[in-house]
């Protein structure tokens, strides 16, 4: 089962026309920036993020699919001291000098969660946060792993089913915010939950989703 959701997954990202964002400390996006980067069409639900980042800074994140009973991704709450104290989140963080987004995001998964060895199967699209950074979103399969969070930087792991991103209502709308309810207690936002709507609907159900748009809560902007 396992296998073929990967095998799965890594046809569905073959498939996919990934759009990336050009990495250069003071690059300016201008309007319009890109083919579908930045602006929504007018009355779009959720959306109107505006374009024209200067400075943007590379940083990377895995959505690490692991096997268990059934499979589950892992997200991290943030400890409570430094950068996005207390928000939920994909392991991850920003690039080291020279260092390419795919090996980023493996180091920070391994510093923060302690998972290593995974198989990459591919790459979501690159999201710029109001804060100036370029996230590109590294998705891979760690098998029979469990996480152990660094408590410097992590407050808890959290095992995610698979099945509830694809759940009814996930996600929902809070006026302009989205949100992605993954657990009693776990309501996400964007840019995290932008990036897990985008991989439910690219590598779970097979189809075509861009969430450049996809507003920012102000608390996120740290």
């Amino acid at each position: 089962m396992f296998e073929a959701l990967e095998a799965k997954v890594r046809a569905n990202l073959e498939g996919f026309e990934r759009r990336a964002v050009p990495r250069a400390e003071g690059l300016r996006l201008a309007e319009p920036v890109a083919e579908g980067l930045g602006r929504a069409e007018p009355g779009a639900e959720g959306r109107g993020r505006a374009a024209g980042v200067e400075g943007l800074r590379g940083a990377a994140v895995t959505v690490c699919v692991l096997e268990g009973r059934e499979p589950y991704l892992i997200l991290i709450r943030r400890a409570p001291r430094g950068r996005n104290a207390g928000q939920w989140a994909l392991p991850g963080g920003r690039l080291d000098d020279g260092e390419g987004p795919v090996e980023g995001a493996l180091r920070e998964l391994a510093e923060e969660t302690g998972i290593s060895g995974v198989r990459v199967a591919g790459l979501l699209d690159d999201f710029v946060t109001d804060s100036g950074f370029v996230i590109t979103p590294v998705v891979a399969f760690g098998g029979r792993q469990r996480a152990v969070p660094d408590p410097r930087e992590v407050a808890s792991v959290h095992e995610v089913p698979l099945e509830r991103l694809l759940a009814p209502g996930v996600p929902r709308w809070r006026g302009p915010l989205l949100q992605m309810p993954l657990g009693p207690e776990i309501v996400v936002h964007a840019p995290t939950g932008a990036i897990l709507w985008q991989f439910a609907e690219v590598c779970l159900r097979g189809r075509e989703l861009r969430v450049f748009d996809v507003a920012q809560p102000a608390w996120t902007r740290t």
